[in-house]
């Protein structure tokens, strides 16, 4: 296995592993954003305020990404399985 390729595969798994995250990310920040402004408007500063939309923000984009999620991860699995030969040897 050369350098090349593993420099490939390490590219194509940081890649999903963006792809997979990024949204993720996205919905956190932007909750969080949200909040946070609230939370300078209303004089408001309890952390639970700040940390369960975000988390409850997270887990619903969870819960509607999975399906894309899971096709995104089967995809990598199975062309990183599909084209096992270089690794072996």
């Amino acid at each position: 296995m050369g350098a090349d390729q593993i420099v490939a595969l390490l590219r194509h798994t940081l890649e999903t592993a963006v792809w997979m995250g990024g949204p993720l990310l996205i919905a956190a920040v932007m909750v969080g954003l949200l909040i946070n402004v609230m939370q300078v408007l209303t004089s408001l500063q309890d952390m639970t305020v700040a940390t369960v939309p975000r988390l409850a923000a997270v887990a619903a984009a969870v819960l509607l990404l999975m399906p894309w999620m899971t096709r995104r991860i089967e995809m990598f699995t199975l062309q990183v399985f599909s084209d096992f030969h270089p690794f072996v040897r």
